[in-house]
């Protein structure tokens, strides 16, 4: 569970208890150097509270208003994001059911080996991010990545082969390996661990309103009946606009960290910072640490986090390279395929903001990913079982839609207990490129010979949702074990009303195991 919720207070930088309030008319520049021996162990966020003249205590009030101000910049920006990179990502679904096989002639596995191979590049790009991330902006290189895999969603529309759909696909999947990591460590400078996990929720509902948005696209552009340019081109185009309009605003928009945002007074700056200096995360450090890198090797919470991605995306892929599919198999119509894929946007936002809002308000986000895999195990075994009634099987993939909460709940949970800036940036890219993992195996369970009805597929769908339940399981007391090796339950208490020269240790660059003072949340 958590340690600390709501408004926690935290240690004074200055020394004392930190507060904030009153407004300073100059903005503080964020050092790096110049303040010691140790400048490179503490955060830039250290430095630029230690400028800052404000020290009036925040009221609760002030620190709700300071939420809904970021909340309505911030947020929407995010939800755009994931939005356009879901319905980029399976545009290739509907593409499938408006003829794009017929017309580039896929044979065999052509179609399964396109959508593995976005994925391939999708794992690949995740080792230059990983590295990338501590020496950038994370903000400007996820505006510039949306940017760049708009335009490779728009070229899949001068597809004409196998081969340059697959060069259209590969080009996609590098650009997009930047969005998760940028997002999970772009919500974790805004709001403390507790605070994070409903607005996760939010951005990523944005996969619910893809699949949705999908649908209506898919059915719009299968009225274009142009020989010369077909529905799915026109599709792929105008996608590929949005999407780019979308990365521009981003880049432009969206601050870099809350030192350099424009939208907030230096006062609301300062506020912020000490309010989510409990999480102990840091917000900025450019300084790459070997030893940290390493530590992720003997660190038992990633390889278990890796797993359970891996088994959750397994499923996950599945359904969203192949629902339209499954369904079209049914024997509907490709117009009335699309429409009926809708539904499982309408259950994966409702289970993403359930779980969110469960997670903020209960914690115990292990118990939330195995309710969530309770529908995924049966809708698993409908889509295996009931392969003799439509509603059976139409019930078991929309089910099987309750299992994309689970891996925001993976994301939030990275971000809260790797501590870090080398480990956590390394460890966002490791769990980002399991989540690859999972989707390269699962749309290889597809396999033409299996066809229509993909029983193998079906089946893996079900176990991998068992497993990972039991992996949850696992992690739970695998945290409970780790917080009481370093000696009791940590609140927010624990750091209030420190001397200075200790309170500097809340700013430093130490992960998870090397700070005593930091505990799990489960």
């Amino acid at each position: 569970m958590d340690s600390h919720l709501k408004s926690e207070p935290i240690a004074d930088v200055k020394g004392g208890t930190l507060s904030a309030g009153t407004s300073s008319s100059n903005s503080q520049p964020v050092r790096e150097k110049g303040h010691g021996p140790h400048d490179r162990e503490l955060d830039q966020a250290y430095w630029y509270v230690q400028d800052s003249s404000n020290a009036v205590e925040a009221t609760s009030a002030e620190l709700r208003r300071l939420r809904r101000k970021i909340d309505w910049w911030i947020v929407p920006i995010m939800f755009a994001c994931y939005t356009m990179q879901f319905v980029d990502k399976v545009s290739l679904n509907y593409a499938a059911v408006m003829g794009l096989n017929k017309e580039l002639e896929l044979k065999g596995n052509e179609f399964t080996n396109a959508a593995t191979w976005f994925f391939i590049a999708f794992l690949i790009a995740e080792v230059p991010n990983a590295i990338i991330l501590q020496r950038v902006p994370v903000a400007k290189w996820l505006g510039a990545n949306v940017v760049l895999w708009g335009i490779a969603t728009a070229c899949t529309a001068a597809a004409h082969n196998y081969a340059t759909l697959l060069t259209a696909r590969i080009f996609l999947g590098i650009f997009e390996a930047a969005i998760a990591p940028c997002l999970i460590l772009i919500s974790s400078q805004w709001y403390t661990k507790s605070e994070a996990a409903p607005r996760f929720s939010i951005w990523y509902a944005g996969l619910g309103l893809g699949q949705i948005v999908g649908g209506i696209v898919s059915y719009g552009f299968q009225q274009v009946k142009n020989p010369a340019f077909s529905g799915w081109k026109i599709m792929f185009i105008v996608l590929g606009l949005v999407t780019v309009i979308i990365g521009f605003t981003t880049f432009f928009f969206l601050p870099d960290t809350p030192m350099k945002a424009s939208f907030l007074s230096e006062s609301e700056k300062v506020m912020l910072l000490k309010h989510v200096a409990v999480n102990q995360t840091g917000i900025r450090n450019k300084h790459y640490k070997m030893s940290q890198a390493l530590e992720i090797l003997l660190d038992i919470q990633l390889w278990l986090m890796v797993l359970l991605t891996i088994l959750i995306s397994i499923s996950s892929g599945v359904i969203t390279t192949y629902s339209a599919t499954l369904i079209r198999n049914f024997g509907y119509k490709p117009t009335t395929a699309a429409l009926l894929n809708m539904p499982s946007g309408i259950v994966s936002i409702a289970s993403t903001l359930i779980v969110g809002y469960g997670v903020r308000h209960t914690s115990n986000r292990w118990a939330w990913i195995v309710a969530c895999c309770i529908p995924g195990i049966l809708g698993g075994g409908l889509m295996s079982f009931a392969t003799g009634t439509k509603a059976g099987q139409l019930a078991g993939i929309y089910l099987v839609n309750s299992i994309t909460a689970t891996l925001i709940v993976i994301y939030q949970w990275t971000g809260s207990n790797v501590a870090g800036q080398t480990k956590r940036v390394i460890s966002v890219a490791l769990v980002s490129g399991s989540f690859s993992v999972g989707n390269i195996i699962g749309p290889q369970t597809f396999q033409a010979k299996d066809a229509p009805e993909f029983i193998p597929a079906k089946i893996t769908v079900l176990a991998t949702q068992a497993a990972a339940a039991l992996i949850a399981v696992v992690l739970f007391f695998y945290y409970v074990w780790a917080n009481k090796r370093k000696g009791g339950t940590s609140t927010a208490a624990d750091i209030v009303g420190l001397p200075s020269a200790e309170a500097e240790r809340v700013w430093e660059d130490r992960t998870d195991k090397q700070n005593p003072t930091f505990r799990y949340v489960y």
